[in-house]
């Protein structure tokens, strides 16, 4: 079997397709804006493809899947026989006045769709590890035994405290919104006072930059050699791009930045950045 990824990626995608004994077959997500061709999209589809995984918005590129992106994913499901498996971990985390669409809650997916989401990132405790999978029955099935045999249960307690998170009202999401837009602006007006390439995110809390004129100017082979460069001569932890791409060099020069810190920790950091202007 086969599925089809879109890359950049969560580096779980990739694994969790071998360890289930299915091939991934990458799609690109073109910067700036990280739409894809859906010619491209098409093409990939094999007579093994079996699911397209896709995440919006996405991690690293903060990339808000469009309305009609999700229907030229779905038309393809559709046509073609295929299961959606949308992660959507970040879903109350959009910017701009933009929506999250759930591509489940289009014609005809509901009964072809595994929609992932979990209370780690709109609640802020991403190590408890507490999650759901919606799928429809005959799926359901599958993901529960091998949800029995991997975790065999979640902790309880921590279930509890979802519920309750689950209760707050919709003045929490937009205080959400505001909070991390803001954060948002403040990190991107220093990358962009430091010369970084940035593309502007529009869900999640994720920057993600091109830094190919520093390495030049510095004489840095690659991403990882520039994330190591920051932490040992400017004081500021990234993670290299390549880390979310199957096709390392579509990373080489690229850098993600993660803003879900304090503002005065965000100041530092900006402050810091600012060594690397000429």
């Amino acid at each position: 079997d086969e599925v089809i990824v879109f890359e950049p990626f969560y580096e779980n995608y990739g694994p969790g397709c071998i360890i289930s004994g299915a091939e991934p077959v990458w799609v690109p997500l073109e910067p700036p804006d990280f739409s894809f061709d859906p010619d491209r999209l098409a093409r990939a589809v094999g007579p093994r493809t079996r699911a397209i995984i896709f995440n919006s918005p996405n991690n690293p590129s903060g990339k808000v899947f469009s309305r009609d992106e999700l229907q030229t994913i779905a038309a393809l499901c559709l046509e073609r026989d295929l299961v959606a498996i949308t992660d959507e971990i970040y879903e109350h985390i959009v910017y701009d006045g933009l929506g999250h669409t759930p591509i489940a809650t289009l014609p005809g997916m509901a009964e072809r769709t595994i929609t992932i989401s979990g209370i780690s990132k709109s609640y802020s405790v991403t190590g408890w590890r507490v999650g759901w999978a919606i799928a429809p029955a005959e799926i359901s099935t599958g993901i529960r035994r091998a949800h029995d045999f991997v975790t065999v249960g979640a902790p309880h307690p921590l279930q509890e405290a979802a519920v309750t998170a689950l209760g707050l009202s919709d003045a929490y999401y937009v205080w959400l919104r505001e909070m991390y837009q803001a954060k948002r602006d403040l990190l991107l007006a220093w990358l962009d006072q430091a010369g970084f390439v940035t593309y502007r995110p529009r869900g999640a809390y994720y920057i993600l930059t091109d830094v190919a004129h520093f390495l030049k100017r510095f004489d840095i082979e690659d991403d990882t050699a520039f994330a190591m460069y920051l932490v040992k001569e400017v004081g500021v932890a990234t993670v290299p791009g390549s880390s979310f791409y199957a096709h390392p060099d579509l990373g080489r020069t690229k850098i993600r930045f993660c803003f879900p810190k304090t503002d005065d920790m965000l100041r530092e950091a900006g402050e810091r950045l600012q060594k690397l202007r000429q």
